[in-house]
């Protein structure tokens, strides 16, 4: 049921990197919270019960009342960059439908997140239609805080995940004139907190703001300072060859996921995206990060998220299963999931005493033979053992692997401590099925360069085996698991 109060905030391009990390920040807020889509099916994992829902279509102005009807602020966070054909008429003709809309329906502001740049350098088509959004926004009639921002840093942002790619996979980098050009990125958390607190915003009439991070670099520098913190030794010859359209199919090549708007994007960065209108400090209180904070806080970020969501980020992937698994920036993930007859506590007991005298329960063997591997190389191969073969605790080793996450009769997931070119988790994780249980298994690598990734790829064939192995072999071993006394049970897991 659509809310009419004029306390409502409107949120366009929740689907996008933008909208979907703003969601969670304007439900804090307590205000009412809607979402225009086109198509619900994209939500995802974002969808959210404590949002209302209205399905409609920027190029359908008809679509459009419904979902404004009460809204005291709009969200503008949608572009059509990723679309075939004429962008920029597309993104002309949405911001003169929403704008017009937006007037009829009494909307009192629009927050709108646009691109840096200055008409007296030239613009890209990109950015030229960015800002020609902004404009066509204000001359609708309602009031535009519009915020204008170049690199976005941050887990899951194109430019961030791009600079990751480039980075992981290049030990040698042929770069073009453009790698360093001047730009001014900002951390994905620092660009949330202006679109927040643009909500609140004093103002009279529409205003414009240019916002960046703490410090001025290039792509270039963003590159370096990333395999810096990744601990990645990368050499960069820089030639004046390349040009926007021939860097772009380099990047296609060597990025394939990015191929489609990698020369617009190209484009829009020939030319210095830095702030010069400081009067964003005046109005907002934030304090931006600098470029190495930035990357540090993604990378954590994305750790943390990992841990909380490994499974439901495999099966969120953009990029489909196949030779290798799902990969979601420096991680490889191999997800499998099995069906178990028994229920969730007894499902789950062949997996909390896997390891140590009980050994790995499918081809054992080889799981010995790679730690004998790692023993030859320094690392602590499979002689460790277990402290406990019941219950094991957050710390414990077991073999070469460390408890990181332990949920009695739910979870247990394992960090590798074996000598590898990257870092490796292994987790298992039981949910009920009806009178049974769906028993889920993941591998995630998180790959150390361009050895990291030669590593996974070559040991794939054997991962197919061995651990969708050991997925069937943990369903049988429920059905043999023999009693265990529940008193004793009970004070173990306590």
């Amino acid at each position: 049921m659509i809310t009419t109060k004029r306390n409502t905030i409107l949120l366009t391009g929740a689907t996008g990197y933008i909208g979907g990390r703003l969601l969670p920040c304007l439900v804090e807020t307590g205000r009412p919270v809607r979402l225009l889509v086109r198509d619900p099916a994209r939500l995802h994992l974002r969808e959210r019960a404590d949002v209302e829902l209205v399905v409609g279509d920027l190029m359908n102005p008809d679509t459009l009342a419904p979902a404004l009807k009460g809204v005291h602020t709009a969200y503008y966070l949608v572009h059509s960059m990723e679309t075939g054909g004429d962008f920029e008429a597309a993104d002309r003709r949405a911001a003169e439908n929403f704008a017009a809309a937006a007037r009829a329906a009494g909307v009192c502001r629009i927050i709108y997140l646009g691109g840096l740049g200055h008409d007296g350098e030239g613009l890209s088509t990109h950015l030229r239609s960015r800002q020609e959004v902004g404009e066509v926004l204000r001359r609708g009639g309602v009031p535009v805080v519009e915020l204008r921002a170049s690199i976005v840093i941050g887990a899951g942002s194109l430019s961030f995940e791009m600079i990751r790619a480039l980075v992981e996979r290049l030990p040698l980098m042929v770069t073009p004139r453009w790698v360093e050009v001047t730009t001014q990125p900002i951390a994905i958390g620092d660009l949330l907190l202006y679109l927040r607190q643009a909500l609140d915003l004093p103002m009279e009439g529409s205003a414009v703001y240019e916002i960046g991070g703490a410090e001025q670099t290039s792509y270039g520098g963003l590159m370096r300072e990333y395999a810096r913190l990744r601990g990645l030794r990368r050499a960069m010859i820089p030639v004046p060859v390349l040009t926007p359209r021939l860097s772009s199919l380099w990047l296609a090549l060597v990025t394939p996921v990015y191929a489609q708007i990698g020369r617009k994007l190209i484009a829009s960065i020939r030319y210095a995206t830095v702030v010069r209108d400081e009067r964003a400090s005046r109005f907002f209180a934030v304090s931006p990060r600098d470029v190495q904070s930035a990357i540090t806080d993604a990378l954590s970020e994305e750790d943390a998220r990992f841990a909380d969501n490994a499974w439901q980020e495999a099966h969120a992937a953009v990029v489909p299963r196949g030779w290798g698994g799902r990969r979601i920036g420096t991680r490889l993930l191999d997800a499998r999931e099995a069906r178990s007859p028994q229920p969730p506590a007894k499902a789950f007991a062949p997996i909390r005493r896997i390891g140590g005298r009980r050994g790995w329960l499918y081809v054992d063997w080889l799981w010995r033979a790679r730690g004998l591997l790692d023993r030859l190389i320094g690392g602590p191969g499979m002689r460790r053992g277990r402290r406990d073969p019941e219950w094991p605790q957050v710390g414990d080793p077991i073999d070469c692997w460390r408890v990181e996450a332990m949920v009695p009769d739910r979870r247990l997931r394992l960090r590798a401590e074996m000598r590898l070119p990257g870092r490796m988790w292994l987790e298992f994780e039981v949910l009920p099925a009806g009178k049974g249980s769906r028993v889920r298994q993941i591998a995630v690598f998180d790959a150390h360069g361009l050895l990291g990734l030669l590593y996974w790829y070559l040991v794939w064939p054997f991962h197919q085996f061995v651990f969708a192995g050991l997925l069937r072999r943990l369903v049988l071993a429920a059905g043999e698991v023999p009693p265990l006394d529940e008193t004793k049970a009970q004070g173990e897991r306590v």
